[in-house]
């Protein structure tokens, strides 16, 4: 069952790890944030606690996720957690982007016109590029 649009499943019980995990990102999540999303003209948070998760990055205005994804979520239990997860938050009408750490080192120009391009399709429909 598909839950209220409006929600977003912020779960305050969660507010101090996020903190905590603000204070201490990894240097991909430091790269994205501090080089294209902490700018950008839509509202990004940084470490967003939504249902029993905090996610990377959020976008409340495109209703995205951004996932940054070290070699831990490539295993068969990192992907079997991350597919559960996807299922979660899309109950919240939320789209999740997941990029893996070697593209934010090797592709940052294409990681960031790619949520440029899904933010505004969210937010404005589909678009022509």
């Amino acid at each position: 069952m598909e839950k209220d649009y409006k929600y977003t499943g912020y779960n305050k019980n969660l507010k101090e790890n996020a903190r905590n995990l603000r204070k201490n990102m990894t240097r991909h999540e430091k790269h994205l944030w501090y080089d294209f999303l902490r700018k950008y003209p839509v509202k990004f948070y940084r470490q967003r606690p939504i249902d029993k998760y905090i996610v990377d990055f959020y976008c409340s205005k495109a209703k995205l996720v951004i996932e940054l994804d070290g070699s831990q979520h490539y295993t068969a239990e990192g992907m079997e957690y991350d597919g559960i997860r996807t299922e979660v938050l899309e109950q919240y009408n939320l789209f999740v982007l997941r990029f893996s750490n070697y593209d934010v080192d090797n592709n940052f120009r294409g990681v960031c016109e790619m949520i440029d391009a899904k933010v505004k399709e969210r937010i404005y429909g589909e678009i022509d590029f």
